[in-house]
């Protein structure tokens, strides 16, 4: 049998190792440490708890014991896919490297980036760091990977679940080609393998035993049920937890629940809280101070039952771990090696129970078939609870012997009692009864649009309640007797032929209706020519006699308004037209002005287009120029108006 002393580790290691306890190293350690002694690369694939991370950290601390760090540049790497595995793998240097002075630092999220920028600038020799939070110190500029010797990847598969193969790629790049690389991980994916074939140069492949093998000092059951209603699933899932966890008794003295949602984690830790089970839940949603301590606790022995996502399914090594409970199924198969490899570490012996639903069915067998094993399956304490006290009952005893035997009642009585109605109809009717509250609670929006579309219809338009616009609470103004009498002496409008009015008796009726309405004190003008208009509507050729332009008050001259012909009448003559007057006559009036010593008119210059403006001193300017003075308006004579003939 090997020891550690036979591997040509160094002698500060094997000191280190002997305070731990170990003395004999497992398969892999025994394998794997010796080829990465010599500098060649590894890819290691072995069970969960098989001390996989011994295997890299022990020749890592040889190695790196000669040589001395530069800033920002570190001399070894290593990826793990989740915080808590990379602080363990940081704890397992700690222990293992106390004898050395090796620096370390671990880049992971929930950190500050001063504290992790402040131990790179000093230089470090070991760097722990997951694929995020490495590329983002690269990106800012603080870190540089041209000096890495050794770069390790633990926990290869599941940085390909989490989707961490891009980040991997980009930092095998950022390093240098004569780097020495390690791959460890329980399974092994055809992309992973794509990536070592890639990355790795001439490896030398440690498979202890076949890949997605489970322990054999784990036991692994199944307790499969079958909810009575859909809706009640969750609930009766957890109720099927507790029952399983009480039958355990006191061989239950910690265990690990695994959940497949983050939400359901919550859930089932705090209905074991309120069950009186101390547990606690970690998941990524939690801050890492946070987790740590839970993860501390649970190590120690403070906490008893952790229910975990598969957060906690990777690498950590908690060997005191009696139980594990799948409280779902997992997905991917792979992650049911990793769960149950929590249990049964370093040679204990551990139990792994999985509930599984019907919808669950699936992945259970393909675990089966990664596995290559038939799980056994258990009998399920609800169940059995229910079957107990019907058999009960059905034993003789002897007060049933004494008690008389009942007569039945006759027919007639029979059919006045009340019948009992079937379970399956009072289930059908609380399922109405539900469906009716969830019907009224949800509402049908497309339903309910409907209804009222229809609803208007019926009622016809729809008011405006006390959203009334104000336009429509004034008052109109109020109609003039004379109007209201002229709208009723007016003539009804019918679809039968009527004799046209005579045009002149509703001329004058329009004319005397307009020389009224120039009364000012006579307010309502407007109504009382529309009233006109709609009485001559009938009425084409006084409509057009009627219609006159208006005069707009503007500077520029209006056009010529169109002449139209008003009747004559004795009470309003007609104006005569202006006559154009003749040479004589205009001499004439200029020699009356002149005889009466009124100046004449000067004549109106043409106005000229104005000159651009230039400078000139006012001195030069002639004297013509100067601004006359602005004559004073003039009576204007005009000859007398000739009478009409």
């Amino acid at each position: 049998m090997t020891k550690f002393s036979d591997l040509n580790l160094d002698e500060k290691v094997l000191k280190a190792i002997a305070e731990t306890g170990y003395e004999t190293p497992t398969p892999i350690q025994a394998e794997a440490i010796p080829h990465a002694l010599m500098g060649r690369d590894v890819l290691g694939i072995a069970q969960t708890g098989t001390g996989k991370t011994a295997s890299f950290t022990l020749p890592m601390i040889t190695i790196l014991a000669k040589g001395r760090a530069r800033a920002r540049m570190p001399r070894s790497l290593i990826l793990c896919p989740t915080r808590e595995l990379a602080a363990q793998v940081s704890e397992n240097f700690e222990n293992y490297g106390k004898y050395h002075k090796l620096s370390m630092a671990l880049l992971i999220g929930g950190v500050s980036f001063k504290e992790q920028d402040r131990l790179i600038d000093r230089g470090v020799d070991v760097l722990i760091a997951t694929p995020g939070r490495l590329l983002d110190h690269h990106e800012r500029g603080k870190l540089m990977l041209n000096g890495v010797q050794i770069m390790v990847v633990d926990e290869a598969d599941r940085m390909l679940d989490m989707g961490f193969i891009p980040d991997l790629e980009r930092i095998f790049k950022l390093t240098p080609f004569t780097r020495q690389t390690l791959f460890f991980s329980a399974t092994m994916a055809p992309e992973i393998t794509r990536i070592t074939e890639e990355f790795l140069h001439n490896p030398v492949r440690v498979e202890v035993a076949r890949q997605a093998t489970t322990s054999e000092t784990i036991t692994q059951v199944v307790c499969e049920h079958t909810p009575s209603r859909r809706e009640n699933a969750a609930s009766e899932k957890r109720d099927l937890l507790r029952a399983i966890m009480k039958g355990e008794g006191e061989a239950l003295t910690n265990a690990i629940i695994f959940c497949n949602r983050k939400v359901d984690v919550d859930i089932v830790a705090k209905s074991l809280k309120k069950h009186g089970l101390d547990a606690n839940p970690i998941h990524g949603d939690l801050e890492q101070s946070q987790r740590m301590k839970i993860l501390t606790a649970f190590r120690d022995g403070e906490l008893k039952f952790l229910v975990a996502s598969d957060v906690a399914a990777r690498g950590l090594d908690i060997p005191n771990v009696s139980h594990v409970f799948n409280f779902d199924v997992p997905i991917h198969a792979e992650d049911y090696v990793h769960r149950i490899g929590r249990t049964g570490r370093a040679g204990r012996s551990g139990k792994a129970i999985t509930l599984c639903m019907p919808v669950n069915k699936k992945h259970l067998d393909a675990i089966e078939e990664l596995v290559k094993t038939k799980i056994d399956r258990m009998e399920n304490p609800l169940q059995k609870a229910k079957t107990a006290p019907a058999k009960v009952e059905e034993a003789p005893t002897a007060e049933k012997a004494e008690k008389p035997e009942r007569t039945r009642a006759p027919r007639k009585e029979r059919e006045e009692q009340p019948k009992r109605e079937n379970n399956r109809q009072e289930g059908n009717r609380r399922n109405e009864r539900r469906n009716d509250n969830r019907n009224d609670n949800r509402g049908d929006k497309r339903q309910n649009n409907r209804n009222d579309n229809r609803n208007d219809n019926r009622r016809g338009p729809m008011g405006m309640g006390d959203h009334m616009p104000a336009f429509l609470t004034r008052e109109f103004l109020p109609i003039p007797e004379e109007a209201v009498e002229i709208i009723r002496e007016s003539p009804k409008r019918s679809h039968k032929p009527q004799a046209e009015p005579d045009v002149t008796e509703v001329v004058a009726a329009v004319v005397e209706t307009t020389t009224e309405a120039e009364a000012p004190a006579e307010k309502p003008k407007r109504k009382l020519r529309k009233s006109a208009k709609a009485m001559v509507e009938d009425a084409p050729e006084a409509k057009v006699e009627e219609e006159k332009p208006k005069k707009r008050r503007t500077r520029t001259k209006a056009p010529a308004p169109v002449a139209v012909e008003e009747p004559k009448s004795e009470e309003a003559p007609a104006k005569p037209k202006r006559k154009r007057r003749t040479k004589a006559q205009i001499e004439a009036d200029k020699a009356a002005a002149e005889a009466a010593g009124v100046p004449d008119k000067p004549k109106r210059k043409p106005r000229k287009k104005a000159a651009p403006k230039v400078e000139a001193p006012i001195a030069e300017a002639p004297a013509e120029a100067a601004p006359a003075e602005k004559p004073k308006k003039r009576a204007r004579i005009t000859a007398p108006a000739p009478t009409p003939e």
